[in-house]
């Protein structure tokens, strides 16, 4: 059975299992690998990188990502707060003009088939990273998408810490 449902949940089985996944196509775990590889070492900043793939996660509605990165941002430290409100970040108030400006160039390329993407967005992203470091978000956010779209309709069961 693929779902079960409560009064007052529902829960979806997973369809594939990470580890299944990557032996299934250990090319594309390879390559996947050696962006996450070249994105590490960039000067893009690790809070970045992680809270770029949080909020793709959230927009696209992968849980198996969402608590992927957040595993991997408490682990580099990444601030609570900053976590807590990565779905609010606008009216937050705690992110820095570059984390803003990453963030903000997230949803754009993340919903960019729902909106066209303006050059003030372009922009306001150009300000605060040089050109490779653009180049290399843009990246970071299509790989995120790329994973969202693989372990969401093929259900990964979230990695959630001390479970079994």
């Amino acid at each position: 059975m693929a779902t079960t449902t409560s009064a007052a949940t529902t829960v979806t089985a997973p369809r594939v299992d990470y580890q299944q996944f990557h032996k299934a196509v250990p090319e594309f775990a390879t390559a996947m690998a050696a962006i996450d590889h070249a994105l590490k070492k960039s000067s893009i900043e690790p809070e970045i990188r992680e809270m770029v793939k949080i909020r793709a996660s959230q927009l696209n509605g992968c849980a198996f990502c969402i608590q992927f990165h957040l595993n991997d941002a408490r682990k580099e430290g990444i601030p609570a707060e900053k976590l807590d409100l990565l779905a609010a970040w606008r009216e937050a108030g705690i992110y820095s003009e570059r984390e803003a400006a990453a963030l903000e160039w997230t949803e754009r390329v993340t919903l960019m088939a729902a909106q066209h993407i303006e050059d003030e967005a372009f922009e306001r992203v150009k300000a605060r990273f040089t050109e490779t470091e653009l180049a290399l978000l843009t990246v970071a956010i299509s790989q995120i998408n790329a994973w969202n779209r693989i372990a969401a309709p093929l259900r990964f069961p979230p990695p959630i810490p001390g479970a079994a």
